[in-house]
């Protein structure tokens, strides 16, 4: 992509939170923008009334920036997968492992990002296929949940082959990203960085014994959904999208979204340590607070 710089104007969309202090990082956006020239439009996703600069659409925008946390951070990137447009994402009164930029850091940000002084990191989504009805896609996770009485009942295919058939709360199907996130506090391995895989991590179960399964780039895992009293809700990258029952064929479908990196940013594995996802044996640590050697 051409920097914005060497263009004679360009256009930011911000994508922000709804309820969290966000006017700092704001400021300093609309403040940069103002001293360059470039113009500042919102850009619509679902569930989002906040108002803080006109309206526009991704697809005319250079720079979609997201000021918020992981879930303002998908909407954003949601938004910006139709029509090929990077993301920034800024964090604010957040921990969150999308966001790169720290809410002090805007300004440095933007200028690096205008004098192509930046990495785009692709992620990948996940393409979700439903009996009669439209194609889902997820950068995180689908989740198929319990939803009230009765358990769902899943049967868990690989490549056409039966893996396993569970009864209990549902399952949750992620990208390497989605690793992170949902599929690791149910239990899931955590997928490295630019890993050509994805997962599937079941909910807890009646009985039984099925493991988390990693699944390779292009293969394809398909879930027979079956009900007794209750119902089973569909939610992708954390939204609910309603109830299903029948048969899901999810696929992964590499290069989606396209992530502002900067090369001095924070990487994923020091992100989680320092969210406290990922924690040390308590032997460790007392070990290395008696010797001052904590790392």
């Amino acid at each position: 992509m051409q920097p914005p710089e060497a263009r004679a104007s360009w256009r930011i969309g911000v994508v922000v939170h709804p309820s969290r202090d966000i006017e700092d990082p704001l400021h300093d956006l609309l403040q940069w923008a103002r001293q360059h020239g470039v113009e500042v439009v919102q850009i619509p996703v679902g569930g989002q009334d906040r108002e803080v600069a006109p309206p526009g659409r991704a697809g005319d925008c250079d720079l979609i920036v997201s000021i918020g946390g992981d879930g303002t951070m998908l909407g954003a990137l949601r938004a910006a997968v139709p029509v090929q447009r990077p993301v920034l994402g800024v964090t604010c009164g957040s921990l969150g492992a999308l966001t790169s930029v720290s809410a002090g850091d805007v300004p440095d940000a933007l200028g690096r990002f205008s004098r192509g002084e930046w990495l785009p990191r692709q992620l990948p989504a996940l393409e979700i296929a439903r009996d009669d009805e439209e194609g889902l896609f997820a950068l995180n996770d689908i989740a198929v949940v319990r939803a009230g009485i009765g358990q769902v009942r899943t049967s868990i295919h690989l490549d056409g082959e039966l893996y396993c058939q569970i009864a209990g709360d549902g399952c949750i199907v992620s990208t390497q990203l989605g690793s992170s996130a949902y599929a690791i506090a149910a239990g899931g391995p955590l997928l490295a960085a630019g890993a050509g895989a994805y997962v599937l991590t079941p909910l807890p179960t009646h009985g039984g014994s099925c493991p988390p399964l990693v699944v390779v780039a292009d293969s394809v895992v398909r879930l027979q959904i079956r009900i007794g009293a209750g119902a089973a809700r569909l939610e992708v990258d954390g939204q609910p999208v309603g109830t299903h029952e029948g048969w899901l064929t999810i696929g992964l479908r590499p290069d989606v979204a396209t992530l502002v990196e900067l090369p001095d940013q924070e990487s994923l594995l020091a992100g989680l340590r320092r969210r406290r996802v990922i924690v040390d044996s308590p032997r460790i640590l007392a070990e290395e607070h008696r010797t001052g050697s904590a790392s």
